[in-house]
């Protein structure tokens, strides 16, 4: 999905015309979908979905639908799984993520995790994504095994958004709400999970304020959304102008609801 904005002469003296408004809108609707078969279905404004699984003509379809597509990956981890695994260097690895077997610490710093994750934006803006969520960039809060300070994430994380600006593509901040503030100026979204269950949605504030749109997810059971929690969730999030669903932990489309589409 591409924006155009039209630009137009202006008379002397007149004041300099205010930039686009932030894309793409606050209180989007959205699904995340990260594995098993596709789900194309919902009529929703934008599709966040797996950069390596999902093929170019998929994304191209999604967009021919009208969809605002966000491609996925770790920035901040390695998976054994992933087609470029074998490029990471030993030293590089760090602990594994809690819950995740599969997945370790990067280090951040150094030049050849840099290049890889160039390549991935690369490869996004190769498949035709319109945006990026690049996850896992909050290790200075984390057991990396890396001595990693907050101004590293900082670093980190200006790297990542102004490469996929270069390339044409929106990017989103994922979680690492305890830098919304320094950070919201070189994103054009957040992407949270689970701020109502850990009090922290109100840290997204900086998001909020700037009219940029905040895609909030809470990883409820099904009995849970039926004992009346999901109300507690919307009451909280809508009032913000987040777009809050609410899914199954594993992302794989056994479930969605959604505070605007109730």
């Amino acid at each position: 999905m591409s924006m155009l904005v039209g630009c137009g002469g202006s008379s002397s003296g007149s004041q300099a015309p205010e930039g686009p408004p932030p894309y793409p809108p606050q209180g989007s609707t959205w699904q995340w979908q990260l594995l098993g078969a596709l789900n194309s279905e919902y009529d929703v404004f934008a599709y966040d979905i797996d950069l390596f699984n999902t093929a170019a003509e998929t994304i191209a379809s999604l967009q021919q639908q009208g969809r605002f597509v966000i491609c996925y990956f770790s920035a901040g981890s390695y998976e054994s799984y992933r087609e470029d695994a074998g490029e990471f260097l030993d030293s590089e690895l760090g602990n594994t993520l809690a819950n995740f077997a599969n997945e370790r610490w990067l280090d951040t710093r150094s030049s050849n995790v840099r290049a890889i994750m160039r390549a991935r934006m690369d490869l996004a803006a190769a498949k035709g994504c319109d945006a990026v969520e690049p996850d896992n960039v909050d290790g200075h809060i984390n057991n990396t095994g890396f001595a990693l300070t907050r101004e590293n994430s900082i670093n980190y994380s200006q790297f990542i958004a102004e490469y996929a600006r270069s390339l044409g593509l929106y990017v989103g901040l994922k979680n690492n709400v305890g830098l919304a503030q320094t950070l919201e100026p070189y994103f054009d979204f957040a992407v949270n999970e689970s701020c109502f269950r850990f009090n922290e949605c109100a840290r997204l504030a900086p998001f909020v304020d700037a009219k940029k749109a905040v895609f909030h997810v809470e990883y409820l059971s099904v009995a849970e959304v039926g004992s009346g929690e999901l109300q507690r969730v919307c009451a909280q999030t809508e009032p913000l102008g987040f777009s809050t669903l609410v899914l199954p932990t594993a992302l794989n489309d056994a479930y969605r609801f959604s505070c605007s589409e109730q």
